[in-house]
């Protein structure tokens, strides 16, 4: 069945941020005088949103700090969201050459800070949605925003696909049976993506691949 809806993931995939939530998170973890952490180490626990990001970072006997941590991050991220992230190549080149498919992000990143780094990039006039972790009420790896967008977009899910760098973005795909594609230049080794159905290593590779699965 031709595709005619594909959702991307953001962070990791359109755009890379993880030094500007590394940023954020030693100024919101230093004044409980937890060490500082690397841009390394931050790549390996994004993904399921601020929260959970939180509760990873936290050594166990101080996630009752938890809610204070969230909010000193949120306050420094806001207003630091792209002071050193940039787009990864070829995703305007890219985007140019989707025109005749739907196109939604769904990130795990809460809804208006998605919005900003979008709009920042100049990338908002590509996506017909742009939805976050805090949209749905739920964040992938569930179903729940896949099928909200497409209900939205009015598309079936055998004619979705979601693009993503994460596990979480594969599973979200799988639980919602549509079609997935990893993109390994994010923040998970390849062999994280394998459950994928399709793999790819340059975004320009998105074009050729989308024709050859609508065939």
């Amino acid at each position: 069945m031709p595709i005619k809806l594909i959702m991307f993931d953001l962070d990791g995939t359109l755009v890379d941020t993880v030094q500007d939530i590394t940023n954020a998170l030693n100024y919101a973890l230093k004044p409980y005088g937890i060490k500082r952490l690397s841009v390394s180490y931050t790549m390996k626990m994004v993904g399921e949103g601020i929260s959970r990001l939180i509760e990873k970072v936290l050594p166990a006997e101080k996630l009752y700090l938890k809610n204070d941590v969230i909010k000193k991050f949120l306050e420094y991220y806001s207003e630091h969201l792209t002071d050193n992230s940039r787009e990864y190549p070829y995703v305007k080149e890219t985007l140019e050459h989707l025109v005749k498919f739907k196109k939604a992000i769904i990130s795990n990143k809460r809804e208006d800070l998605s919005k900003k780094i979008i709009e920042y990039f100049t990338l908002t006039r590509y996506f017909d949605l742009i939805i976050g972790s805090d949209t749905t009420g739920e964040k992938k790896p569930s179903s729940v925003p896949l099928l909200y967008v497409i209900s939205q977009l009015g598309v079936s899910p055998e004619e979705s696909i979601i693009v993503g760098d994460s596990e979480y973005d594969i599973e979200a795909g799988k639980r919602a049976c549509t079609k997935t594609i990893a993109v390994t230049y994010g923040y998970r080794p390849r062999e994280s993506l394998a459950e994928a159905d399709y793999v790819i290593d340059d975004l320009r590779e998105l074009v050729p691949l989308l024709d050859k699965i609508s065939k």
